[in-house]
């Protein structure tokens, strides 16, 4: 196992990135979960581009529909309190970024892309999604939840 040194700022900063990325996760997961009837066929139906089709087909299926609601729900959910808590944050990450990466197939800031969902901006190419996928990418490369989280009393090195 790698060892890292981090400076206190350097540490904080990546666990503070970590805790907010964690939020956003959990927070969509429960405002999912407590909302009655929830269902992510708007969502899918109004998918464009390349993966339309695929998205399309994921919203026209009713069992599929219900297990990607199940996913969503809870799979937000968990990987927020993952990345939150610290633990279990090496599947927390992937999952994070196979969440984000189908957010953004779904919807991409292309150009003429009219959605019927409003956005938070006028995107091209980057959007929100894709800067926390990146974000997640960094979080993973420099692991900071066996200094500060959960993991560090599940993974504890015996010093010999």
């Amino acid at each position: 196992m790698q060892s890292f040194q981090y400076s206190k700022l350097q540490l904080y900063a990546l666990f503070i990135l970590r805790v907010f990325i964690g939020w956003y996760f959990l927070y969509e997961g429960l405002a999912k979960l407590l909302t009655p009837n929830w269902s992510a066929y708007g969502y899918l139906i109004d998918s464009k581009g390349f993966f339309a089709p695929l998205f399309g087909q994921l919203a026209g299926n009713a069992a599929l529909l219900d297990v990607v609601n199940i996913v969503n729900e809870w799979g937000l959910t968990l990987v927020g309190l993952s990345l939150i808590l610290g633990l279990f944050t090496r599947i927390g990450y992937f999952s994070a970024i196979l969440f984000l990466l189908m957010f953004y197939l779904s919807h991409p800031p292309l150009l003429h892309a009219a959605y019927i969902l409003p956005t938070e901006g006028s995107y091209l190419w980057i959007d929100k999604n894709l800067i926390m996928l990146a974000a997640t990418v960094v979080l993973m490369l420099f692991p900071t939840s066996r200094i500060i989280g959960l993991d560090s009393l599940l993974f504890r090195r015996k010093k010999s």
